[in-house]
């Protein structure tokens, strides 16, 4: 292959170095172009995992900011492992340098294969490529996580992204352009199982405005500690939060005493509701509504015939 078409391909400025100059003889490498990473549902399958490893850490207050660089060391893979399956890993908890991040990183993928049962050449994921900050290999992993743990996360169906496989060969340089299928297509079940919040964005968009007054927190809480019962001293909240970050105190609070109680289906990031996103903060209430309205319902049902 030239060089001006290798530069095509990948879409590289062509003062920039394309790495697969250094792939040595007779190796395939498999490459994500900048077109696929911009893809809505690849961006939102990564938004949807993040939410979801960061409400499941919310507790350990661990936070994750990027799927590419935050996952590769072990640590953040240990501690949702742990959560997730319920068990303790005799691994190291903090590994500082490249070859105890890696030993650490195959312990615990070792232990998360043989959770998921899986094993062999189909496996879409090793120690190299996690490791190598490798984002397909990482997606693969997290959505094999999810499906086994949390089978009703809301993962976008059919996500698909176009990966390019080059090989390096006596002749030069080969590629080829393949599909690779990140999420399974959709059901008719799972149509039917549709967030009703989607459908409620779609029929009466002008209606969810007012949930915006939540952000900063304060009134979340207070709804919290009436229904459930919780007393909350002035000291362990801002009761006036006057920037960003105490907001994101009080949001990260009342997310933590909702998922204590096993009430949060769908997984919230608390920036979500400070940034004033309305479908989180409609998810964190309907999640109130539904404990109390179905308590309330129970509570009226006839107890049994009259002696």
């Amino acid at each position: 292959m030239e060089t001006e078409s290798l530069y095509n391909l990948l879409q590289l400025p062509k003062e920039v170095s394309p790495p697969v100059e250094e792939l040595p003889q007779g190796e395939k490498k498999k490459f994500l172009p900048p077109t696929s990473r911009k893809e809505p549902k690849f961006e939102e399958l990564q938004k949807v995992l993040m939410e979801w490893i960061n409400t499941q850490l919310l507790p350990e207050h661990i936070v994750v900011r990027s799927l590419e660089e935050d996952i590769f060391d072990g640590l953040i893979l240990h501690h949702l492992f742990q959560r997730l399956a319920g068990l303790k890993l005799e691994v190291e908890d903090i590994a500082l340098t490249a070859g105890s991040q890696r030993r650490k990183l195959a312990q615990v993928l070792e232990a998360v294969n043989q959770s998921l049962q899986v094993e062999g050449p189909g496996v879409r994921w090793s120690v190299d490529t996690i490791f190598n900050k490798d984002l397909l290999a990482t997606l693969h992993l997290l959505v094999a996580l999810a499906t086994r743990f949390q089978p009703d996360l809301p993962l976008p169906p059919n996500v698909q992204v176009e990966v390019i496989f080059m090989e390096s060969t006596k002749s030069g340089l080969k590629s080829e352009k393949l599909v690779e299928q990140l999420t399974e297509c959709s059901t008719e079940k799972d149509q039917s199982s549709q967030d009703a919040f989607d459908e409620l964005f779609k029929v009466a968009p002008e209606k969810v405005g007012a949930v915006k007054e939540f952000a900063d927190g304060v009134i979340l809480l207070l709804l919290i500690g009436q229904l459930e019962g919780f007393f909350l001293h002035l000291k362990e909240f801002y009761l006036t939060p006057s920037s960003p970050a105490e907001m994101l105190h009080n949001v990260t609070l009342a997310l933590e005493l909702l998922k204590d109680q096993g009430l949060l289906s769908h997984p919230v990031s608390p920036e979500d509701i400070v940034n004033k996103d309305t479908k989180s903060t409609l998810r964190v209430l309907y999640s109130l509504f539904h404990k109390h309205k179905l308590k309330g319902t129970m509570d009226g049902m006839p107890r049994g015939s009259p002696n």
